[in-house]
């Protein structure tokens, strides 16, 4: 009696039942890259996105530096500076033959060194001097090398290249685009956010202008075009306005004044149109913008994650689960801008401990208050950015169209059709399909 057929098993190919981005993830690496959005939803994100990048450039526009600015002259008439080897370091001289080193011309030359840094040196560094015309007791001309630093370049170009290489090598093509977007923001912060500060332009919106210039540019870049990085966009961009909002009334209500330091007296002597106040509120933003984008770009993938696994879940369980998740990021992520700014104000915070004033009275003066609100402000921005993250990326992926599958044919026997659901009519499957790549997400 002959044996029924049955269909041939095709390797990697959907099950009937299996949900079509489930399979899409087995087959390229990750589920959430399968999920495809409706038409109508990327229209919905065009339109709020569009109109922000619209200002963006208007504001950029409107408030670009139309002058030179200031410029800080580091060298006295006649000097230069140099870069000579230590020699020898005896402190038991006289100050100015403490440091002997080898200089431009391969001579041996005394190097006048402050005494705080003295002990730092050691024969065989590099140091940076600067080179002062003088005369002597006798009438004779000379040439003075007085400290300034330390050549430093070498080892943090060794750096810099390591880093680069292990990005490249571990992210490949997103590595480098993300490289490439850190080169472009410097750019955009050094031709647009500090010219325009040093000409006393107003703080919050040159603060939004350059974030969010940034933003567009940095995720398009990093992550690519898709409705998953235009969801992470929209709520980097409301946790943006919510700091830059928060971050202009707490410096106004708790009279931060920026003049700490001796940097913020020589820049308002220096560039006199440059409100203190106004750079600080800079400041803020831009501190908590690299937090601001990892958490929503994260949310973002988190929620398409959970949809290509279960492409039935609703939207209210998609947000719950979702914000589970972004719960536990929210206690990290706190954790990482609060010991960042610990980290790099530890000087600061060695003399607090040691100050016979009341703690309190120490976290609410000059500059230690700004660290604090700088932390508390950034913070609150990426907390109410992971909730709006959540809810917009759960409206946007539950808003897909499912799509069937063509039949299958192996050495002439066609595997059956899979009976996925088709949730609604859809005009234009070609375009929601397109074609099938291993990275795209929507």
């Amino acid at each position: 009696m002959p044996t029924p057929s049955h269909p041939t098993p095709v390797p990697g190919a959907q099950s009937p039942g299996r949900p079509l981005a489930h399979a899409h993830a087995h087959a390229h690496g990750g589920a959430g890259e399968g999920v495809r959005v409706d038409g109508r939803v990327r229209a919905v994100l065009a339109a709020v996105l569009a109109p922000a990048l619209a200002l963006t450039l208007l504001g950029a526009w409107l408030l670009w530096p139309d002058a030179e600015s200031p410029t800080l002259t580091t060298l006295a008439p006649g000097s230069s500076y140099a870069r000579v080897e230590v020699l020898a370091v005896d402190p038991a001289v006289a100050a100015e033959d403490q440091v002997s080193a080898r200089g431009p011309d391969g001579q041996p030359t005394a190097v006048l060194v402050p005494p705080e840094q003295l002990p730092e040196i050691k024969p065989g560094d590099m140091l940076v001097v600067m080179r002062l015309p003088m005369t002597d007791a006798d009438g004779a001309v000379g040439t003075a090398h007085v400290f300034v630093d330390f050549v430093r370049g070498p080892p943090m170009a060794v750096l810099a290249a390591v880093f680069a290489v292990l990005v490249v090598a571990v992210a490949r093509w997103r590595g480098v685009a993300a490289i490439a977007g850190l080169g472009v923001s410097l750019a955009g912060i050094g031709a647009f956010m500090l010219p325009a500060l040093l000409q006393g332009r107003p703080a919050v919106p040159v603060a939004l202008v350059t974030a969010t210039g940034l933003m567009f540019v940095l995720l398009y870049l990093a992550h690519g075009f898709s409705a998953r990085t235009s969801t992470a966009l929209v709520g980097t961009l409301g946790g943006l306005v919510a700091t830059s909002a928060l971050a202009a009334w707490a410096t106004g209500a708790a009279q931060l004044t920026g003049l700490v330091g001796q940097d913020s007296l020589d820049l308002q002597h220096y560039a006199p149109l440059v409100t203190l106040r106004d750079v600080l509120l800079c400041g803020i933003v831009l501190a908590g913008l690299g937090v601001l984008n990892d958490v929503t770009i994260t949310q973002a993938s988190a929620v398409w994650e959970l949809h290509a696994g279960v492409p039935t879940m609703s939207r209210a369980e998609l947000f719950r689960r979702g914000m589970r998740i972004g719960r536990d990021h929210i206690a990290s992520t706190v954790y990482t801008v609060a010991f960042a700014y610990l980290g790099a104000s530890l000087p600061l915070i060695l003399l607090v401990s040691m100050s016979d004033r009341p703690l309190l009275a120490s976290l609410t003066s000059g500059e230690i208050a700004e660290e604090v609100v700088r932390t508390l402000v950034g913070s609150i921005g990426l907390v109410l950015a992971i909730p709006l993250t959540t809810a917009v990326a759960a409206m946007v992926v539950s808003a897909r169209r499912s799509v069937t599958v063509p039949a299958v044919t192996v050495t002439g026997v066609d595997a059956p059709r899979p009976a996925a659901a088709q949730t609604e009519p859809d005009p234009i499957l070609s375009r929601d399909i397109g074609p099938v790549r291993g990275d795209v997400d929507g």
